[in-house]
């Protein structure tokens, strides 16, 4: 199964392919290719011959309705904008000034945001405090880990830094570990808006700063030798029991769930499993998030080799305290040893391209003023984001967003608003980090299957969005003329899905024809 490590990946590391598609985005910039929109009649694939025009000959405005429409669905549940980066001028403009929910899409709002207000030095950082004396690998005391809302923080990692932490003297802990998960100060107000999270809805994982492979539970199911599969968890959970009870007799189906009874904490896996199978997972949601991650902590430490005279147990909150504990003078104390995250660009790497919910909402979190030697609120976080949205250069509600990651339909903008930012993001020093952390059509991400062998494919830069009632695209094509369009397109119907392909030609018309 897998250890959540963070090596390199196919979407990480380019291929050729790839990468010169990536050095042909960002070369692209000033001189003639992006000195104006188009202003002359187009060809749209598809649609000659409709009265628009001498020869079917029609204007891109009327091109990209044309697409829209041929969805089937109303226009007016379309909003649409296309512009190059250096102009204001649109080559299309579908219900330019509706307000849109954008599901995915807000993570480009929560991208440039932390961009430009944390910077691309920026880490999350988890501390390991002493509270006693070390002596002779005998931590005479408590060890105080403090999380810092790091939201990729994984099993390995902490592997590898409880390693580091033997390595530095530590071996034996006469006392407790004590976790400080309180560098985020949420309540059930915050999560009014977004669904709440369950094995079938892994995606809908809270917020926590402390989650260790942001909370979830993987049990690998593998064929093994015997009467019955072989069952391994990741975390591995101190004080849980597996119960086996997968068979080794034909078919591939496993299910599992933790059970707190009489016996104690145990996981039972039930199923029945053949050689055919191979290796699979299983995404549990844990019930008591708290009791799940000291569980994982302490497994984890022992794994490491750590020895534990007590338990895991959680600092009671200190409501206005600093994250960093102060010591009896009176001074903040100096962390013993500090894990940090891979620094901002790989995150919005890793998130774009997945569209992994839980960083989005914990780079939202980062925002909040303070943060993290002040415990970030939710409200600080949207206020310091409504700030940064009106710097640059939008209105009150021009664009909306709550918790950062479009899980909720209050987050939404007008079309014309998103590819503003767009163009802003295209002249910021960070634009080639944000360009890399998006998915490339035909090649990466979630456009690895689509608008494959189109003029699109590696030259749309595109972040999608999907909820039950909503499709969208926001980023970047490239056109075959050299112009740089920014692009926003969102359909909000409960017939969405339908829409797909008519965005996707849409925008395989602006790679090809404009």
């Amino acid at each position: 199964m897998r250890h959540f490590a963070r090596t390199p990946s196919a979407d990480r590391v380019p291929d050729a392919s790839r990468r010169a598609a990536l050095r042909r985005l960002l070369a692209a910039g000033a001189g003639a290719g992006l000195a104006s929109p188009l202003v002359h009649a187009i060809q749209a694939p598809g649609v000659a011959g409709h009265g628009l025009g001498p020869a079917g000959r029609i204007s891109p405005a009327q091109a990209g309705e044309s697409f829209l429409r041929a969805s089937g669905l109303p226009l007016a549940s379309f909003g649409a904008f296309v512009r190059t980066v250096d102009s204001e001028t649109p080559l299309v403009a579908v219900n330019p000034e509706g307000s849109y929910a954008m599901a995915s899409t807000t993570k480009v709002v929560t991208s440039l945001a932390a961009l430009d207000l944390l910077g691309v030095d920026f880490r999350w950082r988890t501390f390991a405090f002493l509270h006693g004396a070390l002596v002779d690998g005998t931590l005479l005391g408590d060890l105080l880990i403090v999380g810092g809302g790091d939201a990729r923080l994984t099993s390995a990692e902490l592997r590898d830094w409880f390693a580091q932490l033997r390595s530095q003297g530590l071996k034996r802990i006469a006392g407790d570990i004590v976790l400080d998960r309180y560098a985020f100060d949420l309540n059930e107000g915050d999560f009014a808006n977004t669904p709440p999270p369950s094995t079938g809805r892994a995606y809908h994982v809270r917020p926590d700063a402390f989650a260790i492979d942001e909370g979830l539970l993987h049990v690998g199911v593998a064929a093994a030798r015997g009467a019955k599969a072989a069952v391994t968890l990741e975390p591995p959970l101190a004080g849980v029991r597996i119960v086996d009870k997968v068979a080794m007799r034909g078919g591939c189906a496993a299910t599992a769930r933790l059970v707190e009874d009489a016996t104690g904490s145990h996981l039972d896996v039930q199923g029945s499993w053949s050689n055919a199978c191979g290796q699979r997972e299983l995404v549990l949601v844990p019930e008591v998030p708290a009791q799940f991650t000291t569980r994982a902590l302490a497994g984890l430490w022992a794994e490491a080799g750590g020895s534990l005279s007590g338990t895991v147990v959680e600092r009671a909150r200190q409501v206005g305290a600093s994250l960093i504990p102060v010591g009896p003078d009176g001074r903040q104390q100096i962390p013993w040893a500090v894990h940090l995250s891979q620094p901002l660009p790989v995150v919005l790497h890793d998130m774009n391209k997945s569209s992994d919910n839980v960083t989005a909402r914990h780079l939202m979190l980062a925002l909040a003023r303070g943060f993290p030697l002040k415990a970030a609120t939710l409200p600080d976080a949207q206020a310091r984001m409504h700030e940064w949205l009106s710097r640059q250069g939008l209105a009150a509600g021009d664009v909306q967003v709550e918790n950062g990651a479009g899980l909720s339909r209050g987050e939404r903008a007008r079309p014309r608003a998103l590819a503003h930012l767009l163009a802003n993001a295209w002249r910021a020093p960070a634009r080639r980090e944000f360009v890399l952390s998006l998915p490339v059509a035909g090649m990466d991400g979630t456009l690895q299957h689509r608008m494959q062998g189109t003029a699109a494919e590696g030259h749309a830069f595109l972040k999608t969005g999907t909820l039950l009632d909503t499709r969208a695209l926001a980023g970047y094509v490239q056109a075959a003329s050299g112009k740089m369009y920014a692009v926003a397109l969102m359909v909000n119907h409960p017939e969405a899905a339908r829409a797909t392909p008519a965005l996707d030609k849409l925008v395989e018309w602006i790679a090809k024809s404009c």
